[in-house]
């Protein structure tokens, strides 16, 4: 079900009146309520991948049962691999099968010899390595004596499936969320009203930018051998803010979805594409995934407290393995490489923590060098998004090579100029409104403070009608697959 379908804005109602008539009653039923729909909300895609959330959540909430009373090492380093191994397992087979399968083939041919098989027609369930993540971080805390095993197995089946955040995040802590479960919650109007606000961000983020942008993108993408290069770089522009628009706006969507019941999700965007380096961008990109590697990947491996050979190995290791996590192509292993090309010599001269506040906090504009480190920066990131969205390998560079050609100095060549100068303009206006906002949780936050209630209403209804005018291109979120 996708949260900008008819079918969301049905089922979102029905979920949430029930939800709150259930408020005066046991808490499970409203914990009980949130899986089954959940549980709908999941299967509305194919119900047959149900089985495996409930596999995952039935394997983890055991380990953890038994993890509570073993005090043996070597068993309880035993039921924590079982519970890594299983999860990974099925990510991998779903997800990487295929891949190992045609590098392995493709291995052995180079030596000349030739090995048959065929591949699978393997389709990836939903969101799978989100989840995936969601219930080791339980299992991990719980072993790492972070957390208590829950008794619960409503409450941690709803943690688990709970299908605001289900199938692309943010991807939540254990000890964030699974707590919040416990509780009681009592309807807060304002909470609700900020929900909502931010739900209306979210889907102008995805339908009005990303979904835009993506029409050019993927035309100019599919298309690259026919373009120039500056129409090439126009076309990774697009996806740059397709990619951002179309994620951050999915976990806007979630974030104020989780408000309206009750819940506080983690921040999982916090404007980066005003980052002055490429650290700060990772502080400020996807914030759930790369603290989930921080500390449960990076930390454990000696972070950046040994020596030099290890602070790079490190950095490498945990950008490969995230770029690994979005795909099974080299595209994205290479993808992740460049981004720890770009952070490493941050770590190695220790200004990787430079820019922790918000860039030209308290005032209206940045300085001339914040601005020509958020442009460097902003460049960077471009250029890796060539390969995170090209086909193949052969294709980004084919893509790279046809960008910095004489081609670049034309003027870029579209049939319907008008649309592509609409797209440049909304895009134009978000960026404005985004930077406006840039000390917020989101960047109309604000509006729900001091504004007069005219100027609110008056953006309500422009972001309102701007959904409805520029709507209609549906594309699925990005993230749904990987």
């Amino acid at each position: 079900m996708l949260f900008n379908s008819i079918d969301f804005a049905i089922f979102l109602p029905i979920v949430f009146i029930l939800y709150w008539y259930l408020n005066n009653r046991n808490l499970n039923y409203q914990n009980l309520l949130i899986v089954l729909a959940s549980y709908v909300f999941y299967g509305w895609w194919d119900w047959r991948f149900l089985l495996l959330i409930v596999i995952s959540t039935i394997i983890d909430f055991s380990v953890g049962k038994k993890l509570k009373y073993e005090n043996d090492h070597i068993k309880r380093k035993a039921l924590l691999w079982t519970s890594i191994l299983i999860n990974l397992g099925v990510l991998g087979f779903f997800k990487y099968y295929n891949f190992f399968l045609d590098n392995f083939i493709t291995a052995f041919s180079f030596f000349g010899m030739e090995i048959k098989s065929s591949s699978l027609n393997i389709i990836l369930p939903v969101g799978i390595s989100f989840y995936t993540f969601q219930t080791l971080s339980y299992t991990i805390d719980v072993y790492n004596r972070k957390l208590e095993a829950t008794k619960d197995f409503i409450a941690f089946s709803a943690f688990v499936s709970f299908f605001p955040q289900l199938v692309a995040g943010p991807i939540e802590r254990a000890t964030h969320l699974l707590p919040q479960f416990y509780k009681k919650r009592s309807f807060d109007y304002s909470k609700a009203v900020d929900g909502l606000r931010q739900i209306l961000w979210g889907l102008f983020k995805k339908i009005v930018i990303a979904d835009n942008c993506a029409e050019y993108a993927n035309m100019i993408f599919n298309n690259s051998a026919d373009y120039s290069g500056s129409t090439l770089v126009l076309g990774a522009l697009f996806f740059t803010f397709q990619i951002y628009g179309d994620f951050s706006g999915y976990s806007d969507i979630a974030i104020g979805t989780s408000r309206l019941f009750g819940f506080d999700l983690m921040r999982n965007f916090n404007f980066p594409y005003f980052s002055r380096d490429i650290a700060e961008f990772w502080r400020r990109w996807h914030i759930s995934l790369s603290t989930w590697f921080r500390d449960y990947l990076y930390i454990p491996l000696g972070g950046s407290q040994g020596g030099i050979w290890m602070k790079v190995r490190n950095t490498f290791i945990i950008f490969i393995v995230s770029g690994f996590w979005h795909g099974a192509n080299w595209t994205f292993i290479v993808w992740g490489a460049l981004n720890a090309v770009y952070f490493l010599p941050l770590l190695l001269t220790k200004n990787n923590r430079n820019n922790i506040e918000v860039v030209a906090q308290g005032k209206l504009l940045p300085t001339l060098k914040e601005c020509l480190y958020m442009f460097m920066t902003f460049s960077l990131v471009v250029f890796a998004w060539i390969f995170f969205r090209a086909n193949n390998l052969e294709h980004a560079f084919n893509y790279i090579i046809e960008i910095f050609s004489p081609s670049i100095f034309t003027i870029p060549e579209f049939e319907d100029l008008k649309s592509v100068s609409i797209i440049i303009m909304l895009i134009g206006i978000f960026i404005l409104i985004e930077w406006h906002g840039r000390e917020w949780q989101y960047a109309i936050a604000k509006l729900g403070l001091n504004w007069r209630r005219s100027i609110r209403y008056m953006v309500y209804y422009s972001l309102i009608i701007a959904i409805l005018w520029f709507g209609g291109k549906e594309q699925e979120f990005i993230y749904f697959q990987f």
